[in-house]
């Protein structure tokens, strides 16, 4: 296979509310951490132990917009993008590295009006719009012989 793949895929909670970022020609940038977790039992100790890691997730314009209306700390989300590592210099003039994900689809598995529940409505995607598929047309009647 000659093609490579940089494809994230996450299910978790909100670490913060979204921040948004501006710039002038319109376009905007949303940022907000998630956390997931790992459970089990240690064999040493039969103690429960949970790992938990923080992605940085980064959506842009309305993507951005609509995860700022929509989530907030503690929702649940899936989030599908791709790993971008940026680099640059602290105050110290030391060189950093953070690692993100730059996400192009989401889907809300919780709402700020349920976050606290574990029930779940209809979730919302989002997708870029040069992969959305068109609408599709209804089937029309077909005649046949069924007595239904």
């Amino acid at each position: 296979m000659s093609g490579t793949l940089n494809k994230v895929m996450l299910i978790g909670n909100l670490g913060d509310d979204v921040k948004m970022h501006y710039f002038e020609g319109g376009g905007c940038v949303g940022r907000f951490p998630i956390a997931t977790s790992e459970t089990y039992t240690s064999k040493q100790t039969n103690e429960r132990i949970t790992n938990t890691e923080w992605h940085n997730i980064v959506v842009r314009n309305k993507g951005a917009e609509i995860c700022e209306k929509y989530l907030s700390k503690g929702d649940k989300v899936y989030i599908e993008g791709r790993l971008k590592t940026r680099k640059w210099t602290d105050d110290k003039g030391n060189d950093r590295y953070s690692t993100e994900i730059q996400c192009n689809e989401f889907t809300f598995l919780s709402t700020k009006n349920e976050s606290g529940s574990n029930v779940t409505n209809t979730p919302v995607l989002q997708k870029p719009a040069e992969s959305q598929q068109p609408a599709r047309q209804p089937i029309e009647d077909e005649k046949d012989d069924l007595p239904f």
